[in-house]
C-alpha cells in the first residue's frame, strides 16, 4: 500500500474537520459575507470527501497512484485556493484560475479509479 497516500488522506481529513470548525465558528468573527463563508464550507466539504476517498483508495486500489495523485493535487488546488481566496480575495486573486484546475484533478481522480484495475478487497469466507 502506498503509505504516503494513506497518511496524506488522514492528515487532509483531520485538517478539513479543523478548517470546517474554524469556518463555522472563528471565521464568522472576521468575515460577514455569507457567500464567502459558504465557499469556505464548500472547500472543507470537498476536502473531507476526497481525503476519505484518498485513504480508501490507498487501501482498495494501492496500485492506482494516478488516482491518488490527482486526488491529492485536486484537494490542494481546489480547497486550498478557496480557503485563501476567502481569507483575502485581493491578495490571492491570482489563485482564481487554480480552483477549477483543482476541480478537474478531483474529477480525474474519480475517472482514474473507474478505469483502473479493480479494487483489492479482502475476501471474507462464508460460514
Amino acid at each position: 500500500m502506498p503509505l504516503p497516500f494513506w497518511t496524506i488522506g488522514c492528515v487532509y481529513g483531520a485538517s478539513s474537520v479543523m478548517l470546517g470548525a474554524f469556518g463555522a465558528h472563528g471565521l464568522k468573527k472576521r468575515i460577514a459575507d455569507p457567500a464567502r463563508l459558504a465557499n469556505w464550507g464548500t472547500a472543507a466539504q470537498y476536502q473531507l470527501i476526497h481525503s476519505a476517498m484518498l485513504a480508501l483508495s490507498a487501501v482498495a486500489a494501492p496500485q492506482n497512484t494516478i488516482a491518488a495523485g490527482l486526488f491529492t493535487a485536486g484537494m490542494t488546488m481546489f480547497s486550498g485556493s478557496i480557503y485563501l481566496l476567502v481569507l483575502d480575495p485581493q491578495r490571492f486573486k491570482f489563485l482564481g484560475p487554480v480552483t477549477p484546475l483543482g476541480g478537474l484533478c478531483l474529477i480525474g481522480g474519480w475517472v482514474a479509479l473507474a478505469v483502473g484495475r479493480r479494487p483489492v478487497f479482502p475476501v471474507v469466507p462464508r460460514r
